[in-house]
């Protein structure tokens, strides 16, 4: 989770899944319920680690 002056970001990060399943699971787990009346935007962020390539394979925003 990062916190900013206007955005609470919060980030789940995947290895050899993918960058949907680490948005689903924000919002099934409920990570930013807690911030919703906090009154900065919020933003789900979901990456997918490759351990073939060893990088970022691909991320996704969400806004909420």
């Amino acid at each position: 989770m990062v916190k900013t002056e206007d955005y609470i970001y919060v980030f789940e990060f995947k290895l050899d899944g993918s960058a949907e399943e680490a948005l689903a699971q924000i919002e099934r787990q409920g990570y930013l319920q807690p911030y919703f009346s906090d009154g900065r935007k919020l933003l789900a962020v979901g990456a997918n680690f490759s351990k073939a390539e060893r990088n970022l394979d691909r991320f996704l925003c969400k806004t909420l």
